[in-house]
């Protein structure tokens, strides 16, 4: 498995890739819940815990990618705040890309798992475009 240490590189690995891909993306903020315990209150204000909540998905080939700042300047214009973009990757099959129907589905699954927080297997971004690692104090 590789270590991706940056989004121009996952992009760069995606488009390497032996079958076409479709980069699957789902943007999130960072809330406290309503029925928080003053220890978790006092660890999100200090920057720390809180829940995930999806905002917005977003499907795109690896192509139709530019930068990370063109990715984080086309989400600002739907949404003005989010904490951590989500990214899976979908595989096309004899040389042919998955279509935006193709992504419907995975992407609908990827936000159910955010909300149970089975974050695992997707690589998420903070808003500058850094990976983030989740689980170290």
């Amino acid at each position: 498995m590789t270590s991706i240490s940056s989004f121009d590189e996952l992009v760069r690995v995606a488009r390497q890739q032996p079958e076409p891909q479709r980069l699957l993306f789902v943007f999130t903020a960072v809330e406290l819940p309503a029925d928080c315990t003053p220890e978790e209150r006092a660890r999100f204000e200090a920057g720390k815990g809180g829940a995930l909540i999806p905002l917005m998905c977003v499907d795109k080939t690896p192509e139709e990618l530019g930068t990370f700042s063109d990715l984080l300047e086309e989400s600002r214009q739907v949404l003005q705040e989010w904490a951590i973009v989500f990214v899976a990757a979908l595989s096309g099959q004899n040389g042919c890309a998955p279509r935006t129907e193709d992504a419907e589905a995975p992407l609908n699954r990827m936000v159910e798992s955010i909300k149970t927080g089975s974050i695992g297997m997707f690589i998420p971004f903070d808003a500058h475009g850094q990976p983030v690692l989740f689980g170290l104090a």
